[in-house]
């Protein structure tokens, strides 16, 4: 289905933001041109590295595939080998040849993504949060284009870290691209654009809410370690995930920033935990944050976030 809000030809969510937003070559959604630096020497073949192998990694790398270009994924990376073998057959089978990784280019572990990233000259980082800081920081360090997905972290370390790395990459001239595709909806940009000249006067409060029915559980398994059991469910763990907040309610927060064209300079919440049923040592959270943004027109925003089972 056609999305209205779509300043190109297709629709612009979040699953689909690398290929609707893409460069000439197909490679990248960030909106901005790659230099011809970003292909290997005298070779027009743009060279792609998957890093973090489930579900939105692989649609991410799908998408990217799907766009015009010479373009190709020739490594991947994941913590897990029957994730990546998973995501490399549903790719063959929609993109075929533009999927070139052979068994020596598919990379098993914790330092997996540093393989990966060397081979390539864009990469996604698509992995839980968590370890978004670090695997960003290697792809700056290794002179790579980004496209990560949101959130960029999950405390205040891993954002700092971020924008350390950001800083290098601005020296670098590389390009980065954040999944965050509400600034790539024309429904967004129209109706901000419009705030933005005074169309309703002085914006002095906002709400932002997200709620819903919650996500999906891996069942333990027969002999799983404690850490691939949170990995593989890592939504439901702060160290990995960051909370419902940091991982979904980023979007809405996002919108807000935007709309005040501002940063908040306080923020407090409150919130709880719920057990997830039928799954017990699983929990849901339901916090609340307040936020207020500075001068000169103060305002504050209640932002409600929940998973709860319907």
């Amino acid at each position: 289905m056609k999305d209205p809000n779509s300043p190109l030809s297709g629709p612009v969510t979040r699953r689909n933001f690398l290929q609707t937003t893409s460069l000439a070559a197909g490679a990248l959604a960030t909106g901005l041109s790659i230099e011809r630096t970003a292909h290997a020497a005298g070779d027009d073949l743009l060279k792609i590295a998957l890093i973090g192998c489930g579900g939105r990694g692989s649609g991410a790398a799908s998408q990217a595939l799907s766009t015009k270009g010479n373009i190709k994924l020739i490594a991947m990376a994941d913590a897990f080998r029957d994730r990546l073998e998973s995501s490399h057959n549903e790719l063959k089978k929609s993109a075929g040849d533009r999927v070139d990784v052979p068994e020596e280019n598919k990379f098993i572990g914790f330092d997996a993504y540093k393989k990966a990233i060397a081979l390539a000259d864009v990469v996604i980082l698509a992995t839980p949060p968590g370890f978004r800081p670090i695997h960003f920081e290697e792809a700056v360090k290794q002179g790579k284009h980004i496209f990560m997905e949101k959130p960029v972290a999950i405390d205040g370390a891993g954002v700092k870290q971020v924008l350390a790395a950001a800083e290098e990459a601005k020296k670098k001239n590389l390009k980065v691209g954040v999944g965050l595709q509400r600034h790539h909806q024309i429904g967004y940009i129209e109706t901000i654009k419009r705030l933005h000249d005074g169309a309703i006067g002085d914006i002095l409060a906002a709400r932002c809410y997200w709620n819903d029915g919650g996500v999906w559980v891996k069942e333990r398994q027969p002999n799983q370690t404690e850490m691939e059991y949170q990995m593989r469910n890592w939504y439901y763990f702060v160290w990995i995930g960051g909370d419902h907040i940091v991982e979904q309610h980023i979007h809405n927060l996002d919108v807000i920033n935007w709309v005040k064209n501002d940063f908040p300079i306080r923020c407090h919440g409150i919130g709880g935990y719920s057990l997830f049923q039928p799954v017990p040592s699983l929990l849901r959270t339901s916090p609340m944050t307040e936020a207020t943004w500075p001068p000169p027109n103060w305002y504050r925003t209640p932002a409600v976030e929940q998973h709860m089972p319907e």
